[in-house]
């Protein structure tokens, strides 16, 4: 699959506990998504990546932006932590359309960097044909379901940080404390990052060093990919089965 034919899936959350409920379980400041989007994450209590939405706050409701393979299991799980707050969960029935040239009036800007243009919320699905894989490899942008994998992608090795998807201020959340250990107290030995590759190669094949075991290829395009990396192995002789890789890390 590649992000041209991802579909999008809208979740609603509404009551008057609703900033407050989803600001104690997601990776990023919920009360900045009133008049725009916000990127973030819901985690496992062990720091992993969950999924990945968009949020935003129209005054009367909090929509959340979801891949739609991963929004019944989203849904699950905010039910799950919903005990006495006062909020309610359900399908928003809107589409999602989004394009990177000119924006339509109530479009929003994508947060995660200005080359992913914006994103709107309406009756219509839509999209400007913008190649969304090229932008992504160009900006190294994991995607949900290919670079970004359930129960074992850790978000700060995902970029989030720079994708201004997690908020080191705003207090707990879950998954809250092993994000703000890697982030002060160790330095990151994976993650993902830009390679150059001579030939092609499939999603998830696995990369070697000189033999050895060195990360995972993923998304490609006009001769670059996005790769996950262990950084002390990834040098000398890179390869994902007959495609050659080059990190300039």
């Amino acid at each position: 699959m590649n992000d041209s034919t991802r579909k999008q899936r809208v979740l609603t959350v509404t009551g008057p506990e609703r900033t407050k409920f989803m600001q104690g379980l997601v990776s990023n400041d919920v009360n900045r998504a009133n008049g725009a989007l916000v990127y973030a994450a819901m985690l496992t209590p062990q720091g992993k990546y969950l999924a990945d939405f968009f949020l935003h706050d129209t005054g009367e409701e909090l929509l959340v932006d979801v891949a739609e393979d991963l929004a019944d299991a989203l849904a699950q799980r905010l039910g799950m932590y919903k005990l006495r707050a006062e909020v309610a969960i359900a399908d928003a029935g809107l589409q999602v359309a989004r394009g990177s040239g000119d924006a339509p009036p109530g479009a929003l800007t994508d947060p995660r960097h200005a080359a992913l243009g914006w994103r709107a919320y309406g009756a219509q699905a839509g999209d400007d044909g913008t190649d969304w894989d090229a932008i992504r490899v160009a900006h190294v942008i994991p995607e949900s379901g290919i670079e970004l994998v359930p129960n074992e992608t850790y978000i700060l090795e995902a970029g989030f940080e720079r994708m201004n998807g997690v908020d080191f201020k705003k207090g707990c959340y879950v998954g809250q404390e092993v994000t703000a250990r890697m982030k002060h107290k160790t330095e990151l030995k994976k993650g993902l990052v830009q390679v150059e590759i001579d030939g092609a190669a499939p999603v998830g094949t696995p990369i070697t060093a000189g033999g050895k075991p060195a990360g995972t290829l993923y998304t490609q395009s006009a001769g670059r990919a996005i790769a996950y990396l262990r950084f002390d192995r990834a040098h000398g002789d890179l390869r994902a089965g007959d495609a050659r890789l080059v990190w300039h890390g």
